[in-house]
């Protein structure tokens, strides 16, 4: 190994894990220390190259991208060689990068080169991938949500806690302004103790049927490899791979699981939510391949100190509602209702109710610090030991909360859960549906 390489690995090996605490009423975990030049680069792999992970990789393309891995050869090629019509081509972003179809083949060569990941997959490769990166000692960025189960989710927590590595969810909005001011005016008790919210997203994941038949896939595609830990079925142009995965609860979770880290992150943030106590769901039939087209899940989130109980509620899809809280609003948002108040907010705005009482609203001052940049916090956790506001000590809960609004509904039942347990105590059924099962060679455990 070259000597280069042998210090990163020690300094990889020689992490000091900050405190775990609360910054901002968010959970920060553990975070490593990387001893580096502050002009030595991180050494980055990214998993997933194309779609939504071509953002993650200009994320994080002022670092070293030394390995890239998709299933689709296409995909790497445009990141890897020359693109354009001869004579007028663009010089390719990175020539010099790794390729791998695998992801299991990169974390197992690049352990020890590789200082971080990032994994922008289709829901059910999340944690397969992050858990086998977390394992060699390789901080993680993964996209919303978590993991493809409730128990995906927890494993992948305790094992990057274990490993001391900093991680971030890929829940951008989390850096915004907006958020942060809101979270800031709800702990301020503007509006009082807040024991309702209301969370919708008018967007639609779901439907269909399991088409017939199947054809060869391309020679760039390597399908088994897309599947991964599902069950084996035929490719289909246009069916699964690239967009429309999240529909089928082999591969992802609907709108849920799509928008829920998103929505669900502010209330979660603002009032410092953990785990719900019961949890119940409504929708069209269940169907076993796809998922709904419209959802409402109904949570119920325990008294935390001196904040009240908190009766939580999610729609998406057809049965987003127009009017919330006797308040018309547009086609996604929250809707925290107190005591004293309502408080609407969305990525980039927020409204407090009646507005008669409101008029003149001073926000209290700002005690939330303004991100460096929501890659950027990432960035500096893998180098410096600094907590990110995403880490999955806060968001490792947050996505078990989406998650079990599935499972709720798959059931088809009201679940009573064990948090700390992480149990459904009234139904073997529906605790069942936390976990699931692998095909070989792709366990996580």
């Amino acid at each position: 190994m070259p000597a280069r390489q042998l210090t990163r690995r020690t300094a990889l090996k020689s992490f000091s894990a900050a405190t775990a605490g609360l910054s901002a009423g968010v959970f920060t975990g553990v975070a490593p220390r990387v001893s580096r030049a502050a002009n030595d680069k991180l050494q980055i792999a990214c998993i997933g190259t194309a779609n939504r992970a071509a953002a993650n990789v200009d994320g994080v393309a002022g670092q070293a991208i030394v390995a890239l891995c998709d299933i689709d050869d296409t995909y790497l090629d445009r990141l890897t060689k020359p693109q354009g019509e001869p004579g007028k081509e663009r010089p390719a972003r990175f020539p010099d990068a790794r390729i791998y179809n695998d992801y299991r083949e990169l974390i197992e060569k690049e352990a020890g080169t590789v200082d971080a990941v990032v994994v922008s997959t289709a829901d059910h490769h999340h944690v397969p991938a992050s858990i086998r990166a977390v394992r060699k000692g390789m901080h993680v960025y993964c996209e919303k949500p978590l993991s493809h189960t409730v128990a995906e989710a927890r494993l992948l927590t305790e094992e990057a806690k274990k490993a001391g590595v900093a991680t971030q969810l890929g829940t951008q909005i989390h850096a915004g302004d907006n958020y942060r001011r809101v979270v800031e005016i709800i702990r301020s008790g503007a509006i009082g103790d807040v024991n309702e919210v209301h969370v919708w997203v008018g967007k639609g994941w779901g439907g269909g049927e399991r088409p017939e038949g199947g054809v060869e896939p391309p020679a760039t595609l390597h399908w088994d490899l897309w599947l991964g830990p599902a069950p084996v079925r035929p490719y289909v142009p246009g069916r699964y791979h690239p967009a429309q995965w999240r529909r089928w609860w082999d591969f992802g979770n609907g709108t849920l699981g799509d928008m829920g880290c998103h929505y669900m992150d502010l209330p979660f943030w603002a009032l410092d939510l953990e785990y719900p106590t019961a949890c119940e769901a409504e929708g069209p039939p269940v169907h076993p391949e796809t998922c709904p087209l419209g959802l409402t899940v109904r949570y119920q989130f325990p008294a935390r100190g001196d904040k009240p109980a908190v009766a939580f509620t999610w729609y998406d899809g057809n049965m987003t509602p127009k009017e919330v809280a006797g308040q018309r609003v547009p086609g996604s948002g929250v809707m925290f209702v107190g005591s004293e108040g309502k408080m609407f907010a969305d990525y980039g705005s927020y409204r407090l109710f009646p507005q008669e009482k409101f008029t003149g609203f001073t926000p209290p001052p700002q005690s939330i610090p303004k991100s460096i940049g929501h890659y950027a916090e990432w960035i500096q956790a893998c180098r410096e030991g600094t907590p990110t506001t995403c880490n999955f000590g806060y968001s490792g809960p947050l996505s078990e909360a989406v998650l079990l609004g599935n499972v709720a509904y798959r059931s088809g039942q009201r679940l009573e859960w064990d948090g700390a347990a992480m149990k459904v105590t009234n139904s073997p059924e529906a605790d069942a549906l936390i976990r699931k099962a692998y095909r070989s060679g792709w366990d996580v455990a």
